[in-house]
């Protein structure tokens, strides 16, 4: 069964848009305030390809970057990428070296971009554990974007949606302790600001790459009632178009929030 799409458009008309006339027709419509991506497949399109899997997360850095890009083009305000687990610390010591050291390029070499984009640039995590060098260049960017009022851009970085929800219970029982809250003040309010994402609306959508049907830890509290969005595409082929049609789907849906 077709079902109309932004514009009165059917599936098969919208997927056949050119790019430029996709992003017009979505732009048209309710476009979610904040996306939270999983950024899965990196390895696997290695794979297939028949590359060393640093080549896989290479093209996905190039990928984030486009749709970070595409995100302000379409007018998100929020746009959070799942960029390394606290898990991943459990991959092979060579990977992770790998992996930081592809972090510290892209963020110096996406520094000038996020500037002239009027883009805001927050990291939300554990800082313990992430090496020096990493943490400096994290927190220059940070810094040097805090005053841009464009769309606010927030990696995730040794992230765990479990260990946020820990942090925040131990930062509200330590001001139980204090005497600056009672245990039954503690409402939804109290621990949303707790959390890492503390000043950021919830996620309206979620996007997973790869296919795989589970959130991975992310955003645990953040995603109650997140709209998803699955598509088996691997990241590194996850291009701007692919973002505009998620967020098309997102648009036909109805958000009842639990209600009827």
């Amino acid at each position: 069964m077709a079902f109309e799409q932004p514009g009165g458009l059917p599936v098969g008309d919208l997927v056949s848009l050119d790019e430029p006339d996709l992003l017009r027709v979505v732009k048209a419509r309710r476009v979610p305030g904040h996306v939270a991506i999983i950024m899965d497949g990196n390895g696997r399109w290695a794979v297939q390809q028949g590359l060393p899997r640093v080549a896989g997360h290479r093209e996905g850095v190039k990928t984030a970057s486009a749709i970070v890009r595409a995100a302000h083009a379409v007018g998100i305000r929020f746009l959070t990428l799942y960029a390394f687990s606290s898990e991943n610390w459990s991959r092979p010591s060579s990977e992770v070296s790998m992996l930081m050291s592809l972090l510290e390029r892209s963020i110096d070499h996406e520094f000038p971009e996020l500037m002239a984009n009027n883009v805001r640039f927050r990291v939300i995590g554990r800082p313990n554990g992430v090496p020096p060098s990493v943490r400096k260049r994290i927190d220059r960017v940070v810094a040097a974007t805090a005053a841009n009022t464009g769309l606010t851009l927030l990696m995730a970085f040794n992230y765990g949606g479990r260990d946020e929800l820990v942090d925040a219970c131990r930062a509200l029982a330590s001001q139980v302790q204090a005497g600056t809250i009672r245990p039954e003040e503690i409402d939804e309010a109290l621990v949303a600001r707790a959390l890492y994402t503390h000043g950021v609306p919830d996620p309206d959508l979620l996007i997973r790459t790869s296919g795989e049907m589970r959130v991975s830890n992310f955003l645990l509290w953040q995603i109650a009632y997140a709209e998803l969005v699955v598509t088996p595409t691997l990241w590194p082929d996850f291009r701007p178009r692919d973002l505009y049609l998620a967020v098309a789907e997102y648009q036909r849906r109805d958000r009842r929030f639990g209600g009827v």
